[in-house]
């Protein structure tokens, strides 16, 4: 008897374009997820978070231009209204996985994001437009993101000027 292992894949966005019937919902997205690592998605509410994550989940099923392969876990808020020991439980248990998985979680808890992902995207809503569009507007190695943003609305943002 023999066992496969699957190797935790990369996860590449290409113009993603996310659409809810005849509306875009996210302006193209162009990010590489690295294997092994924790990637965390913040932003405000309704700046297309979850919906990225969804388009990454459907990639995991037959379309002939996208793909995903591999160990890849994908978690939407996973630790919404627990208690702090139960948060730092699978906090613990994210950080260990990530040796086998490529994960990628959406939290509004930032120092989650500061504690476990390796990168992060920041998204937010872009109202200039005559619907409100999410829009990624930066991805870095997460203590970048936290110390030394390159976008203003990153730090906006993580200081709760804006949100």
């Amino acid at each position: 008897m023999s066992t496969q292992t699957i190797e935790p894949q990369q996860v590449t966005l290409k113009q993603l374009k996310p659409f809810y019937g005849p509306v875009q919902a996210v302006q193209p997205v162009d990010v590489t997820i690295r294997p092994r690592s924790v990637t965390a998605i913040i932003g405000p509410s309704g700046c297309g978070k979850s919906t990225v994550l969804r388009c990454i989940n459907r990639m995991h099923e037959t379309i002939a231009f996208a793909r995903v392969e591999g160990q890849v876990l994908l978690l939407d808020e996973p630790c919404s209204a627990l208690d702090p020991v139960s948060t730092y439980k699978i906090e613990e248990l994210l950080v260990e996985l990530k040796q086998r998985y490529t994960i990628v979680i959406v939290t509004h808890n930032m120092q989650q994001a500061a504690r476990i992902a390796d990168r992060t995207m920041v998204f937010m809503v872009d109202r200039t437009q005559a619907r409100p569009l999410g829009v990624l507007v930066e991805e870095d190695v997460t203590n970048k993101i936290f110390t030394a943003p390159r976008d203003p609305r990153t730090e906006e943002y993580i200081s709760g000027r804006v949100g």
